[in-house]
């Protein structure tokens, strides 16, 4: 595939965020599994949406997972990434064994490093998600959350929605919290304009 030119990605590199992938494996889609959401299937299709935007502009794209934990060990078919997820070449991948995306070390330098804003969907969303946008707050950086790209479970006889309604809310007080189409609208600066057609016609 040709990728098209985008110099706004040039112009503020710092203003240009990373889309954060939080662990898309299939632990949490297969039914069964401890960790299975059951009400998953919306949450994925904007995970694609967000996506397919992100490597559509060129927004860098970084993939976090669990490696270590008891019900993600290396080689568990439920460790690997959801169908339609695969991380490609030039994305980054981290691997970590605690809730928040910055028990990474790798992960906590790069984004240090270069201080982008962290756009952040997946799943679970009331421990990795949270966890992790309360690390970055505390980081100084610049936090959103996708909140129909991600979902809860169920806590202590409370419904899963009602957890991740609750969950969205906490967010708020340390970063943004929108829709996916809301952020797909408002980082379409990053998105490349159409080639203009250069054809002359032979009446010209």
């Amino acid at each position: 595939m040709i990728r098209t030119f985008n110099p706004a990605l040039y112009r503020r590199p710092r203003s240009v965020p990373v889309l954060v992938l939080v662990d898309m494996q299939q632990e949490y889609e297969v039914a069964g599994r401890p960790l299975a959401l059951s009400d998953i299937a919306p949450a994925l299709h904007n995970c694609r949406l967000a996506l397919s935007h992100a490597r559509e502009s060129g927004i860098q794209v970084a993939y976090v997972r669990w490696i270590g934990a008891p019900l993600f060990q290396a080689g568990n078919r439920f460790s690997r990434w959801i169908e339609g997820f695969e991380p490609h070449g030039c994305d980054m991948i981290f691997d970590r064994d605690r809730p928040s995306c910055y028990a990474s070390p790798a992960f906590a330098d790069a984004m240090e490093r270069g201080c982008p804003p962290l756009v952040i969907a997946g799943f679970a969303g009331e421990a990795a998600c949270l966890a992790t946008a309360i690390d970055g707050f505390h980081r100084g950086q610049e936090v959103t959350f996708l909140s129909d790209a991600s979902a809860s479970h169920g806590l202590d006889g409370i419904a899963a929605g009602d957890i991740h309604r609750t969950v969205s809310a906490v967010m708020r007080a340390f970063g943004d919290v929108i829709d996916t189409q809301s952020w797909i609208s408002a980082s379409a600066a990053f998105r490349p304009a159409p080639a203009i057609s250069s054809q002359t016609h032979a009446n010209d």
